[in-house]
């Protein structure tokens, strides 16, 4: 199923006030612009990736409720490496929340460009950490040809369920109720391709100055990493047939 959320608030339930307080153990634990700088073992990664100007610092710092943790550069684009934030207990991390370089801005240098455009591919390709990706896309725009290229990437692993997604409609405060329920339903139609018994993917409408989404984006992201903790997640549920309707 591609689920869809964020229409309207729901009450905030243990869970969801238990996954916030999860998500707000995020620090910073090291930067890399290779994929072997990475740290070796075995604990999952969660990456935020989407195309410059789609409000990922934002969205992120949102999520840990932090006002500076990921950093947005002043020259959208600039950011050529992965950040990668630890969560959970100060010493025994559970988890890494992955901030991967934006895509898309014209004025970048072409070589650089394509330098790190390489390594977030094969991070997206290859690396066995990687447990779930949530894809940021501007709610205004729906999914550019660089976000359908992402999308290319990971839909192998989606499908197969090796990779849980989450599609993150950002800057929804910019739309009206309509405008927000045709971007859901644009995004789950687009979505419905990669649908599969095995696929977990999910929607969800988002504004970081609003706080709209955050307690289901907080949810879903630990459920991820802690399934039992997340069943039911309104923004990430299994199945092999797109759901017709948001809630």
């Amino acid at each position: 199923m591609v689920e869809t959320s964020g229409l309207a608030p729901a009450p905030q339930s243990d869970a969801v006030r238990e996954a916030l307080a999860w998500a707000h153990t995020a620090r910073f634990f090291t930067t890399a612009s290779q994929l072997n700088q990475l740290p070796a073992g075995d604990l999952p990664e969660l990456a935020f990736v989407g195309r410059s100007n789609a409000g990922k610092s934002s969205s992120i710092n949102c999520l840990a409720q932090r006002r500076q943790l990921a950093f947005a550069s002043k020259t959208p684009g600039r950011t050529q490496h992965i950040n990668l934030f630890a969560l959970g207990p100060k010493d025994t991390p559970d988890a890494y929340l992955a901030d991967l370089p934006g895509y898309g801005y014209a004025s970048v240098e072409r070589g650089a460009k394509l330098r790190w455009q390489k390594v977030m591919a094969d991070y997206l390709e290859v690396r066995r950490n990687l447990a779930g990706v949530v894809l940021l896309v501007d709610s205004r725009l729906g999914f550019t040809a660089l976000d359908e290229r992402l999308l290319q990437f990971i839909q192998p692993r989606v499908v197969n369920g090796e990779v849980r997604l989450l599609v993150l409609l950002t800057k929804a405060d910019k739309l009206n109720r309509r405008e927000q329920q045709a971007a859901l339903d644009g995004a789950q139609e687009r979505l419905g391709a990669l649908a599969s018994e095995a696929a977990d993917i999910g929607v969800l409408l988002f504004s970081a100055p609003k706080a709209q989404g955050l307690g289901d984006l907080a949810e879903t992201v630990r459920s991820w990493i802690r399934p039992s903790a997340g069943e039911g997640s309104p923004a990430s549920t299994p199945d092999a047939e797109p759901d017709a309707g948001g809630h």
